[in-house]
């Protein structure tokens, strides 16, 4: 997977790529109204078990977009999706507080926009233009 997109995770003893593509990011939005909504509403969970399984539900789905990419360009060797479950048998509440910043990384990557300058364009025109003076 492009590391530049990714930020990576073990379960158990496997290691998963987190990455936030457009499918997840509809997922989210469906969920929580959009990604700005996101921190907030895992923060205002009314208890301890709702909040963990919002952040299992999510690290599942940002670790099974690596694998449907994946399986994607490799249609005759399709890859299993990792479930909530193994999720939750695989990991500690302390892992998942230690994930926090994986999933923190593959939001900001995902999110991410190269963002270019342009010269002024009436700095460019008057730079290209002879002028008379009369």
């Amino acid at each position: 997977m492009d590391n530049e997109r990714s930020a990576a995770i073990k379960i158990g003893d496997k290691e998963y790529e987190l990455v936030l593509t457009t499918r997840a990011t509809k997922a989210i939005a469906g969920r929580y109204g959009g990604l700005e909504n996101l921190g907030e509403k895992l923060m205002k969970s009314e208890n301890f078990e709702m909040a963990l399984d919002e952040i299992v539900w999510l690290i599942t789905l940002l670790a099974n977009q690596s694998i449907l990419i994946r399986n994607l360009k490799n249609k005759n060797a399709p890859e299993e999706l990792l479930t909530e479950e193994e999720v939750e048998l695989l990991t500690s509440p302390l892992d998942l507080a230690a994930y926090k910043n994986a999933i923190t990384e593959a939001m900001f990557k995902g999110t991410k926009r190269d963002v270019e300058s342009e010269e002024d364009s009436a700095t460019r025109g008057a730079a290209s233009k002879n002028v008379e003076v009369g």
